[in-house]
Order: structure tokens, then sequence, then C-alpha cells
């Protein structure tokens, strides 16, 4: 992961830093998506039910989780953030931070599936520590400057737009997790 050289900024600033505000605040509380929202926001589950999971691209997979009251599978489409090259997994974040139902699935059950495009697999599930996230999340925004704002908008979270206050984001309000496809999975189509 590359950070930013030293005094560099990016290129948004959602208020005018001021002498010792250099910390993002979350100014509103953000409830998971109710009525029409949320049949927007699971609109792309529907892609890869009609098995039209190539149209999402390759920035998005389909995780299929463990329900932890019922123990039925559970569907959700995230952005993949970030991916180490080494290992194969795939880093996504919680948007909604660790209330959202899927990250607190995953914290109880973490053998998952995963969809990227028509390529299924099993992976498991690991959350990644305030550091780890604080890191992928600096990595992420200055990579997706756009939708790192609209994210931080959606999270109703304050930040000046440096790679100081991604960072702090990631570390203290936007969890991150690392999904490893496992060695024993077969890519099924």
């Amino acid at each position: 992961m590359t950070p930013l050289p030293p005094g560099r900024k990016l290129p948004y600033c959602r208020r005018p830093p001021t002498e010792g505000s250099a910390m993002p605040r979350k100014v509103k509380a953000t409830p998971s998506p109710t009525g029409w929202r949320r049949l927007l926001a699971r609109a792309p589950i529907h892609l890869y039910r009609w098995h039209l999971g190539a149209l999402t691209g390759h920035r998005v997979l389909l995780l299929t989780h463990t329900g932890r009251k019922s123990g039925q599978p559970r569907q959700v489409v995230l952005e993949i953030t970030g991916r180490d090259p080494q290992t194969g997994a795939y880093h996504l974040a919680s948007g909604f931070g660790p209330t959202s139902q899927w990250y607190r699935n995953i914290q109880q059950t973490p053998r998952v599936s995963i969809q990227v495009g028509r390529h299924r697999t099993a992976a498991l599930a690991r959350p990644m520590t305030p550091e780890e996230s604080g890191r992928a999340m600096a990595d992420y925004a200055p990579r997706h400057p756009r939708t790192a704002r609209r994210l931080m908008g959606i999270c109703g979270i304050e930040t000046d737009g440096s790679a100081e206050d991604y960072y702090l984001v990631g570390r203290d309000h936007i969890p991150f997790v690392e999904i490893t496809p496992t060695s024993d999975a077969k890519p099924t189509r």
C-alpha cells in the first residue's frame, strides 16, 4: 500500500481544516436503508441471481454469509476496496459500521462464499484490525476519491480529505474485512 506523499491532500475538502480539528467526526446517525433505498441497494443481488453477475464488473462481489440468528444464507453485494496480490484476498468496507448485519454475521460464522463476475468460490472472512482498516481506507480514498467522498456522506462522517483523516475514518468508524478464498475451494461457474 502506498501512502500519499507528505503534505499532499486529496482533492476534496468537506470542511476547511481548522486549528485542532484534524479528526474526522461522525455528524449523523446512519441507519440501514429502508423502503425504496433498500430495494435500490439490493438490486445488484438480482443480477447475480439471474446469472448476470458479469455485468457488475470486477469492483463488486456477491457475499453469501450465514445469518447469526436464523442460520439461513444471506446475501449482500459489496464494493471491493482492495486486493492482496499474494493471497488473492479481497478487502471490503462495512460502510454502515460494525452494526451492519453482514458484518455481524461474518464475525459469528466466518465461512462464506463469494462471487466476482461469474466466478464463485468458498472463502474465509476475517475482520481486519482497526490499524489495518485505517491503512485500507487511506489506500482506497486516493484511488477512488469520488466514491470515498460519497461513502463519507452516506456514513455521516465529515473529513478534511487528507490521507491522515481517511486513516482515522477506517480506524475509528468503518471496519474492513479481508475475504480470503480457501485453498480447498474449487471455483465454480
